[in-house]
């Protein structure tokens, strides 16, 4: 018997009969929303599935494994310490098979709305013989009539941020946004150049029923990609408050200025990394949002992450919803690969190195931490996958294995909508992309590859190359109007050499080779 089922069996209430039964999910591991933020604990009965079909669906990063199991196992005790009845199911099928019997034998179960799709589909044909009963999900931050009331689609996330603030009073005053405006993107934009030094991210004690989910890991899921750190992984609800405090003294006063930045010096810069636990509700979005305004911070760092926080997060989620998992609009399939990307996921992103120092550094930074910051993401990753048309549904399927914050809700959205532009305009206004004088500007890893970002870095061509053959498909997008005129006037021996650097970057990365600036085609005659 594992540490972790005697201590559960020692908490185990003496009366059980005559409570009512709930269904957690993975991802709702908090007692402030719901039943249990209500419901007196001796009247109730908790629900638990550890599904080894679920974690076996992907080759999930190992950390990302180990801290859902290790929180939810957490979460457990937590429960039956406060005198919460709790069944805890460890299971080889899915979750409707393994809450089936359960049903059969306690009666309908609740459960508070799945924030995945891909687990609403599992449990349909129970929510649909009575099996289970919906209530709402009570911890997102804003309803569907806050995203009903933004015109569209296409949806902006501007019009959904202001409509959230106007109706909060969220960073307003007398029904204007504090500092005159409402976002202060444009003076978060600075690249970081070694100072302030970032913080180290805490590390947390292992105790034996963590320990337990970290061998479980290595032994049942050895040939899962990523490496596992159980001292960087906050597994019980003082782990997630101690990194709650943490991010407000060390990461907050600094994260706006920097929050587009990027470095090999840090992996996180000043960014809190609190997305994992807001995502399976070990803390909860109302909690740090009431926290974050409470703080004495400069405006563009406190609204810098509100707006992550209560614009971008809550607009995915009802984007994501509205249309099915972006595979349907207004009853007509919904086409997420408008630019017709087929090239393969490179084996760079599994660890094969590639040449290009950007990509290798970011790479490892994941396959090390299950983590890196949403510019890495977006404009290391994500630019490099779409400049080179990438399969758009192969790189969303890699963020999702590979980042532990990552389920269908944020990561389709993030990726095939903003990352890949997979899905067009329906809600981002165009294709993230840029060329080495960005990576440039805004990170360091330049300094340490064997390409130079202003004579020989191949992203600059890959980057032209991309606007000279979707120039008929981004034609009319205002924001890209300048660029596609600048690529139009390239020399036909410039726009050559853009397509030969392009078929060359493929050929070589879909090889699992190595980049190597002498090995570049040539230059044209001038």
């Amino acid at each position: 018997m594992s540490v972790f089922t005697q201590r559960l069996r020692a908490l185990t209430p003496s009366r059980l009969s005559g409570r009512r039964w709930l269904f957690v999910a993975y991802d709702q591991l908090h007692d402030g929303i719901g039943p249990l933020a209500r419901e007196p604990a001796g009247e109730l009965g908790i629900v638990l599935v550890e599904s080894a079909a679920k974690a076996a669906r992907r080759p999930y990063h190992q950390q990302k494994l180990a801290l859902v199991l290790a929180n939810q196992r957490h979460f457990a005790l937590e429960q039956a310490n406060r005198g919460v009845a709790v069944r805890y199911v460890a299971s080889d099928q899915d979750h409707a098979a393994a809450l089936a019997p359960l049903a059969r034998e306690l009666g309908p179960l609740r459960l508070q709305r799945p924030a995945e799709r891909e687990l609403r589909a599992t449990l349909a044909p129970l929510l649909a013989n009575g099996s289970l009963v919906e209530l709402p999900h009570e911890g997102w931050l804003t309803e569907p009539a806050d995203f009903a009331a933004i015109p569209g689609p296409p949806w902006r996330m501007d019009a959904f941020y202001r409509q959230v603030r106007r109706r909060t009073g969220v960073l307003m005053a007398r029904g204007k946004p504090l500092g005159g405006k409402f976002s202060f993107d444009t003076e978060n934009r600075r690249p970081f150049r070694g100072e302030p030094v970032p913080p180290t991210p805490p590390e947390f004690a292992v105790d034996e029923v963590t320990a337990e989910v970290g061998a479980l890991v290595r032994e049942r899921f050895a040939q899962h990609p990523g490496q596992l750190h159980l001292a960087q992984l906050p597994a019980r609800r003082a782990d997630a408050e101690r990194l709650w405090h943490w991010a407000q003294q060390h990461c907050l006063p600094q994260f706006g200025p920097f929050e587009d930045a990027f470095s090999v010096r840090s992996s996180g810069l000043f960014h809190t990394r609190l997305a994992p636990l807001l995502n399976l509700h070990r803390l909860l979005p109302k909690t740090v949002l009431d926290g974050v305004l409470a703080l004495d911070l400069p405006l563009a760092s406190k609204e810098g992450f509100v707006r992550q926080l209560l614009g971008w997060r809550e607009f995915v989620r009802h984007v994501h919803e509205a249309t099915d998992g972006l595979r349907s609009l207004a009853g007509a399939p919904l086409d997420a690969n408008q630019l017709r990307a087929a090239e393969p996921l490179p084996a760079a992103f599994w660890g094969q190195p590639s040449g290009l120092h950007c990509l290798d550094h970011v790479v490892a930074d994941v396959w090390r931490e299950a983590y890196s910051h949403h510019i890495t993401r977006l404009m290391v990753l994500g630019n490099l996958a779409t400049l080179l048309d990438v399969d758009p549904r192969q790189l969303t399927d890699w963020f999702w294995v590979a980042y532990a914050d990552a389920y269908d809700w944020v990561v389709e959205p993030n990726v095939l909508a903003m990352a890949s532009f997979a899905v067009g305009e329906l809600m981002t206004t165009k294709p993230y992309v840029a060329g080495s004088a960005y990576l440039q500007r805004m990170g360091d890893a330049c300094r340490e590859c064997a390409f130079d970002p202003q004579r020989t870095c191949p992203i600059t061509r890959l980057y032209w190359q991309f606007l000279a053959r979707h120039a008929e498909r981004l034609a009319g997008n205002q924001r890209l109007a300048m660029p596609l005129r600048s690529a139009a006037k390239r020399s036909p021996s410039e726009r050559d050499l853009d397509m030969r650097t392009l078929g060359w970057v493929q050929a070589t990365l879909r090889a699992g080779a190595v980049l190597r600036p002498e090995e570049a085609p040539a230059n044209p005659r001038r």
